[in-house]
C-alpha cells in the first residue's frame, strides 16, 4: 500500500497526524506521510487505521495507491 498526502488539497486540519503520529506528520500547516511509512509491503495492522483516517480526512487529501479512498 502506498500512502501519500496531496499538498494541493490538504488544508491542514492535522487530524491524520493526531490520530496516527507514527505514520503522519504535520508541518507548516500541512499533513505529510513520514518517509519510512510511504511504502508498505505486506498488509499490516495499520492498514485499517490508515484507510479510516483517509476516509475521515476533511479535505480528502490522503491517497492510497494514488487514489482517494472515496473514489
Amino acid at each position: 500500500m502506498k500512502v501519500s498526502v496531496d499538498a494541493d488539497v490538504c488544508y491542514g486540519s492535522g487530524e491524520c497526524a493526531f490520530r496516527a503520529p507514527a505514520v503522519f506528520g504535520f508541518e507548516d500547516g500541512y499533513g505529510f506521510v513520514l518517509p519510512v511509512r510511504e511504502e508498505y509491503g505486506e498488509p499490516g495492522d495499520d492498514d485499517e487505521l490508515i484507510r479510516d483516517i483517509a476516509e475521515r480526512c476533511p479535505s480528502q487529501a490522503i491517497r492510497i495507491d494514488g487514489r482517494r479512498v472515496t473514489d
